[in-house]
C-alpha cells in the first residue's frame, strides 16, 4: 500500500502534527506500506529527521497513485472529493472541532471527545485509544531519579512561550523546594534567581527530550501531544492549557484524573500563589505523583496508530506483510 501523510510544523503552530505523522509513518513502514509525507517542518526538524530514517519521501501534496492519505491539519479544508478523485480513501485526524472535515475515516484521539454532528463520514474512530505515539515513546523506560526531584518543562515546539515559561519557573522557585529542572523551549526565556538547593537548564527541544522523560519525576507541559506522550510513560504532569484547541483534552485530563491543572496561559500571571501551590503539592505528595502516574499509563497504551491502519488496511482490502503478520 501506498499511504501520503500531510502535516506542517512552525514557530506559531508548533511540531504536535508532524510528531503524530512521524507515529503514523514508522507502524506503516514497519507493516511494509510505502509512505510519502507532504509538509512543511519549520521548527521540527528534530521530529522530521525520522522521515528520512525511514526512507519516507518528501513530495507535494497530490493524491494520485496512493491508496489511502492521513491528513493532520487545521487549516486545510473539505479534502474527500479530490482525494476520492484520485482513487485515494481520506482518513481525516481532529481535535474536537479543530481540523474538522468529511472523510472516510475519521480519527479523533482526545481523552473524552463530545459529539460529532453527521457529517457524512463513513468512520468514526474516537478515543485515546487511536492516539498515535512515536515509537521513541513507546519503548522508553522511565527510571527513578535520584534526589532531588528531576522536573521537565516543556510547552511544544513553539517560539512564543517564553513569557509562559518564565512565569512557570517562578511559580517553581517560589516553592522553596529542591529540584533540577531541564526547560525544553524555544526562545530566551529570563531565568529567576533561584536557591541554593534549585537548578534550571535551559535548551531547544530535540530527540534527547525523551532522554529526560526517562528520569523525569514531575513534568509541567503543554496539554497537547507531548501531554500524551507523558501519560503514556507515566510521568506525573502538571498541565497548561497554551492555546484555545487543547481546552476539551485539558480539562477532560483533569476530570479523568491524569495530571495537576495550571490552568490556561493567559491567566497565569493572576494566578502565580496558585499556580505555585499546584506545583509544591505535586513536588511534595509521593502518593499523589504515583497515583497521576498509574492512572496516566493505563490510560494511555500507545497502541493508536496499529488501531487505526487496521481500519485503513479493512476499508482498502490491503493484505499485511508476511513480516508483519
Amino acid at each position: 500500500m501506498r499511504l501520503l501523510l500531510r502535516a506542517d510544523a512552525s514557530a506559531s503552530i508548533g511540531a504536535g502534527h508532524v510528531s503524530r505523522a512521524v507515529a503514523y509513518a514508522e507502524r506503516a513502514v514497519v507493516r511494509g506500506f510505502s509512505v510519502a509525507f507532504s509538509g512543511q517542518v519549520d521548527n521540527a526538524e528534530w521530529l522530521a529527521s525520522r522521515f528520512d530514517e525511514l526512507g519516507v519521501e518528501r513530495v507535494s501534496f497530490d493524491a494520485s497513485g496512493f491508496e489511502a492519505v492521513i491528513v493532520d491539519h487545521y487549516g486545510l479544508g473539505e479534502l474527500r472529493k479530490e482525494v476520492n478523485a484520485a482513487g485515494a480513501l481520506l482518513v481525516s485526524i481532529e481535535d474536537d472541532v479543530f481540523g474538522r472535515r468529511p472523510a472516510d475515516i475519521v480519527v479523533d484521539s482526545g481523552f473524552a471527545p463530545a459529539p460529532r454532528p453527521d457529517d457524512g463520514s463513513d468512520v468514526l474512530l474516537r478515543g485515546i485509544a487511536y492516539a498515535p505515539l512515536r515509537d521513541v515513546v513507546r519503548h522508553t523506560r522511565r527510571t527513578s531519579a535520584a534526589p532531588p526531584l528531576h522536573v521537565t518543562v516543556v510547552l511544544g515546539g513553539g517560539a512564543e512561550w517564553a513569557s509562559t515559561v518564565e512565569l512557570l519557573l517562578r511559580a517553581l522557585r517560589d516553592t522553596e523546594l529542591p529540584f533540577v529542572a531541564d526547560v525544553l523551549v524555544r526562545g530566551e526565556p529570563s531565568l529567576p534567581a533561584l536557591r541554593p538547593d534549585q537548578t534550571i537548564r535551559v535548551a531547544a527541544p530535540s530527540p534527547a527530550l525523551l532522554e529526560l522523560f526517562a528520569t523525569t519525576d514531575v513534568a509541567v507541559s503543554a496539554a497537547g501531544v507531548t501531554f500524551v506522550e507523558l501519560c503514556c510513560l507515566g510521568v506525573p504532569t502538571a498541565a497548561v492549557q497554551l492555546v484555545d484547541n487543547q481546552g476539551p483534552g485539558y480539562r477532560a485530563a483533569l476530570e479523568i484524573g491524569l495530571a495537576a491543572g495550571l490552568g490556561h496561559a493567559a491567566t497565569l500571571a493572576d494566578r502565580l500563589p496558585a499556580v505555585t501551590a499546584t506545583l509544591h503539592t505535586l513536588l511534595s505528595d509521593a502518593s499523589l505523583r504515583r497515583t497521576l502516574s498509574e492512572t496516566a499509563s493505563s490510560t494511555v497504551d500507545g497502541l493508536g496508530v496499529d488501531r487505526v491502519l487496521d481500519r485503513i488496511e479493512s476499508r482498502t482490502g490491503t493484505v499485511r506483510d508476511a513480516a508483519y503478520r
